[in-house]
């Protein structure tokens, strides 16, 4: 399966020079936040596929207007073709306002999974907007990553985690894959493609 993941800035590749082939390949769009509404909706409609999403911190404006056509997936499990895929929008809280948490808080919001977790058995794709502790985050509380993310991962070890916020066009030195454990993790900024093997009987 090929996954199309989003974030933070709009691609002028998919948006300003869109053609319907460049999703044609394409079988599930991830957006990990920080993304207008109308963009997301300009994919969606020309997209075979679901668009699932979470929050980022700048998307209060989806309270009003939500992208059209697509699945917000937060706090909970959403099983695609068999990929479990957990949702955990938002950054950490740097100022009064909508999709931002507390170590404390996100902790409590993972907690509050722990029946889906096991009805599912764990899940394959952790879609979140942003990083986890230390792991390719920045020291500036705004864009330091969620411990209990690394929980996660140590505990369920899914394939991937998808996140954004760290912004590749301001530091040149974070990667845009790495792995932590049994997971590769990966930073969404703009436009990357990922494949995840189907399931064969």
């Amino acid at each position: 399966m090929k996954i199309l993941a989003i974030s933070d800035t709009e691609s002028k590749y998919l948006w300003d020079d869109f053609s319907k082939e460049k999703l044609s390949k394409i079988d599930l769009i991830l957006s990990c936040g920080d993304l207008s509404p109308l963009y997301l909706s300009f994919l969606a409609t020309f997209f075979k596929g679901p668009v699932l999403y979470v929050h980022g911190n700048h998307d209060a404006v989806y309270e009003v207007s939500p992208p059209y056509g697509c699945i917000c997936v937060e706090d909970q499990i959403y099983v695609h073709e068999g990929i479990r895929i957990l949702g955990l929008g938002g950054s950490m809280r740097y100022k009064d306002g909508p999709h931002q948490y507390t170590q404390r808080q996100m902790n409590a919001r993972i907690r509050r999974l722990w029946y889906s977790l096991k009805r599912h058995k764990g899940f394959d794709i952790l879609l979140a907007h942003a990083p986890a502790y230390h792991l390719n985050d920045e020291e500036n509380l705004p864009h330091q990553g969620f411990q209990g993310f690394l929980g996660l991962m140590e505990r369920y070890s899914p394939s991937y985690f998808v996140h954004g916020h760290v912004h590749l066009s301001y530091n040149y030195r974070v990667p845009r894959t790495c792995t932590y454990q049994n997971t590769t993790v990966i930073n969404a900024y703009e436009r990357t493609v990922f494949e995840f093997p189907r399931n064969t009987p």
